[in-house]
């Protein structure tokens, strides 16, 4: 099938960028988390990862991520902290916080990423990386802030 950008059997150069998106994620939640185990600034441990031979290069986008998350973090964990019924940061699993950090950061502050992307990408992450119940506590507490997310964006 072919659409107004590309000839007919032309490759499709999106699918691409959503795999290196996808996996840009991963890689971030990955230092975020370690991050917050080793109780190490974020920010820190990943510039020990960017051009750190041995180990395979940091995408731009994941560079965005955690820099965007650590520069954020204060107000990332008030507005999780606010909207998870039940449950304080400390007390969630550090991989869920690490998910969430990311998925409130592309909610509120990545204005190239819809809403609804945001919340999906969270929420296969956790699938991936956490407990069968994480995805679905990962969704409801997104959910949620999605929509208040403009009345935070214009306070932010």
């Amino acid at each position: 099938m072919s659409t107004p950008d590309r000839a007919p059997g032309a490759p499709d150069h999106r699918r691409p960028v959503t795999g290196a998106r996808r996996k840009a994620r991963k890689r971030a939640v990955d230092i975020l988390y370690e991050a917050d185990i080793r109780s190490i600034d974020p920010v820190t441990m990943l510039a020990d990862r960017v051009g750190a031979p041995g180990l395979p290069p940091v995408n731009d986008y994941t560079i965005t991520l955690v820099e965007g998350v650590a520069a954020h973090r204060a107000r990332i964990d008030d507005v999780l902290s606010e909207h998870s019924e039940g449950w304080s940061l400390p007390r969630m699993p550090a991989v869920d916080r690490a998910v969430l950090r990311l998925g409130l950061y592309e909610l509120l502050w990545a204005p190239d990423v819809p809403d609804a992307v945001a919340i999906d990408e969270a929420v296969e992450l956790a699938k991936t990386l956490s407990t069968d119940d994480s995805p679905r506590f990962v969704n409801g507490i997104l959910g949620r802030i999605a929509g208040i997310a403009d009345q935070l964006r214009a306070i932010l």
